[in-house]
Formats: structure tokens, sequence, C-alpha cells
């Protein structure tokens, strides 16, 4: 086999199989070999396959979707420059169709002749391999589908012109690599720097599933449009009352827009020393980031938001076109002011620098929406369209009344309280 040819697809991760199979492809009738140290070189090779399709959650041809795997998650000159524009012109063309040539043979191998020669049967109980589980720990069911819909996609290709068509496809429509096959990340601040890691399980919220705020959600959904469409658009902060719903439409709006492109990155205060490194990342791909702080609010003595104001609009470097920073509070002007503050501006010469130097961090978010706490018949339409959805029968004013009882003493009236409400009534059923 011809992998040492390879020149986009190179350094993969989990290539150490690859390597170690192609080995045994080339050097299984050599002589030279001991036997038992080859069949031992193949089980380990078989197990480490296993191993990775349980984790992963693949199911078939492990050997098909394993390779699979490696062309889906590779980052590379033609991979990134196809993703979410689809084909590209130039020479790359040539070099990539090189690789997938290699890789074709790759799947088309008959591994019957190595099988008898160390006679075994382990390979071939891999290709209508079914698991134990639904799906495996590291892709949702969603992203596994769409990898083992690849591999049977590219075992069907009849040429290499057709195995190069099907795999650009699938980079235009779900992109490459870890942006391509997740959807949201987390930081970690690592010796090298800060590593973006994607998180796995999220929460499957829609707007839909969010009653009432109708021009709250119509803000966040015009700006997040214009943005994943290429137009100007604007940092968002949704500031208001506690459980009104404003990190649910957040995470609502990722799953709208996941499909075009939008990606989220999830950033903590303290972790603001490694947003230049994080942008740095991310600002050369064909996706659209919003970063994602929720939670935010300052003390006084906390200077972090400084840093915050010269990453959101500050430095001489251009912003990127494919960042948006979206917040969630509940102050309105995200930095604590108290009435000592007042006694101290007494005192300050500059009273009016004092006060904008407070404000200006807010002022960087071009969109600010309101969430407040809902009404009393507001907050009876969102338990009563929660009740629908949860398969709730009980009389409208009985639920009412339960409901009224139920927020006295969970929080007051939010739709973080009702949804309480109805999930205490779905456990009791």
């Amino acid at each position: 086999m011809r992998t040492n040819e390879l020149m986009l697809y190179k350094h993969m991760g989990e290539g150490q199989i690859l390597q170690d199979m192609t080995f045994l492809m080339e050097n299984y009738s050599n002589d030279y070999y001991n036997i038992e140290d080859m069949k031992g070189l193949l089980f380990e090779s078989v197990n480490e396959i296993l191993e990775m399709s349980a984790e992963y959650g693949f199911e078939g041809n492990l050997w098909h979707t394993y390779l699979t795997y490696l062309l889906a998650s590779h980052e590379n000159a033609y991979s990134t420059a196809c993703e979410i524009v689809g084909a590209v012109d130039g020479s790359i063309n040539r070099v990539a169709e090189h690789d997938f040539e290699i890789f074709k043979e790759l799947f088309d191998y008959d591994f019957t002749d190595l099988e008898k020669t160390f006679e075994v049967d382990c390979l071939s109980m891999l290709h209508d391999y079914r698991g134990a589980k639904n799906q495996g720990k590291v892709f949702n069911q969603r992203i596994r589908d769409r990898i083992c819909d690849l591999s049977k996609g590219l075992s069907a290709a009849k040429d290499v012109a057709e195995f190069k068509n099907t795999i650009t496809t699938f980079y235009k429509e779900f992109g490459v690599g870890k942006f391509g096959l997740h959807k949201a990340f987390r930081i970690e601040h690592t010796e090298e720097g800060a590593e973006i890691v994607p998180i796995t399980k999220i929460a499957h919220v829609h707007l839909d599933d969010l009653i009432g705020y109708d021009l709250a959600k119509k803000k966040l959904i015009d700006n997040t449009e214009a943005f994943v469409n290429g137009k100007k658009a604007n940092n968002c902060l949704l500031y208001g009352d506690a459980g009104t719903g404003k990190s649910s439409s957040i995470k609502a709006i990722l799953n709208q827009y996941y499909d075009q492109g939008l990606r989220m990155i999830e950033v903590y205060k303290h972790q603001f020393q490694d947003l230049n490194d994080v942008i740095a990342q991310v600002k050369n791909r064909n996706y659209k980031f919003i970063i994602y702080m929720d939670d935010l609010s300052f003390e006084e003595f906390e200077i972090e938001y400084k840093y915050l104001k010269a990453v959101i609009e500050g430095g001489l470097e251009k912003k990127p076109d494919n960042i948006l920073i979206y917040a969630t509070s509940n102050r309105r002007h995200l930095i604590r002011e108290t009435y000592k503050d007042k006694a101290d501006r007494d005192e300050d010469m500059h009273t009016n620098d004092t006060v904008q130097e407070k404000l200006s961090l807010v002022a960087r978010f071009g969109v600010t929406i309101y969430y407040g706490k809902p009404a009393k018949k507001e907050f009876q339409v969102i338990v009563r369209e929660l009740a629908k959805k949860n398969g709730i029968d009980m009389p409208e004013e009985e639920l009412f009344l339960a409901a009224n009882k139920w927020e006295l003493s969970h929080g007051g009236l939010s739709g973080r309280t009702a949804q309480q409400f109805i999930d205490y009534l779905a456990g009791t059923k």
C-alpha cells in the first residue's frame, strides 16, 4: 500500500492503526517476519478498531468507518478549503485526487488472502458490525450516523472522481475536523496555550420551546441570521431577571443555525486571558463562531472586564468577520455599582470619566435584549403550554392553582420556575 505517499492526509490522529494495517497488507506473506508476531499485530489493530468504534458508536464495516473517520476529521489545505463552501479550484485538486486514489485502494482492499495466511477470520467479523449500544461517548447519534452514511457512500464509489466528489460534498455540508463534527466547545488552558475542546452532550433546546418573549427572540434571530448570512451583525447582551430564558435562547440559536455553519465556544470569566489565542485559532475557518459568556458580571474589584473590552473592539488587529460575542447577565451594566461608588465620585475630579469607564463595556454590545419576569397571566400561559408539550392532562383551573402555589416557594414568576413545576408534575404522574 502507498500510505507513505500521502501528501495532504498525513500525521492523522488515530493514524497508528492505519500504519500497522498497511504494514500487514504489504508483508503478511513475507517469510522474513515471524508469523506469530504478525498475527499479534493484527489482533492488536483489530482490538484498537473495535475499541474506537465502541467509543465513537460506529457500525457497519468497521474498517471502512475507521478510514472514513480519518478523512472526516483531518484538517488540511484541501478539507478546510472545502468546508461550508464546497469544491475549490486550483492545483490542490490534483494533490487531493492523488491521496483519494490511495484511500480508495484501502477501501477496496480484499483481506481474504491475509486471513487465509494467518488462519484467522477477525477482519471478516468487522464487515457488518452492530454495536451493543445505540451510540458512543464521543459523538451524538446524529453525527455518528453521518459518518456511517459517508462510509457507505465512499465504499460504493465507482472511481476516484466519485470518491472525491462524495467526501467533498460531505465537507461542504458538514465541515471537517472537530469544528465540522461538533457544534459547541469549551476552553482548556494548557502549557501550550488555549485548547478548544468539543462539548459532546448539548441540550436540544429549540426556539419554539421558549414560550413568550417573541420580540426578544426576534431581535436575537435577526442579528444571528445576518451573521450566518455574512452580513453585518452586532455583539449581543441578553440581560434581565433570573430564569427568564436568556441562556436557553442562545442554546436554541445554536441548534437552529448549526446546519448553516454556526458554532459556539463557551468562555468563562477566568479564561479571558485565552481569548486572543482562541480567536487566532478560529478566525480563518469557514464557520461562524459565537463566543458565549453566560451569567457575565463583574464586582468593582475585578478588572477582567478591561481585557474583554480590548478583545471586543480594541487593538490594532481587525476584528474577524466570523466571530461575535453573545453574553447573558442579570445586570444591565455588567459591573457592580454601590452607594460607596457615588461617595467616591464626589471626590473624583473627573466624575464623568469614571462613570464612562464602567459603562463602556456594555456599550460595546451593539444589541441589548431585555428578558423580564412574566406577569401572572403570562406565567400561566407558559405553564399551560409546557403542560401540553409534556402530556400533562389537568383541568386548567387546578393546574394554575398548583402552579401559583409552586412559584410562591420556588423562585417566583419565571420560565424556569414554570419548567421546574412541570418537571415535578411529570415526575409524579
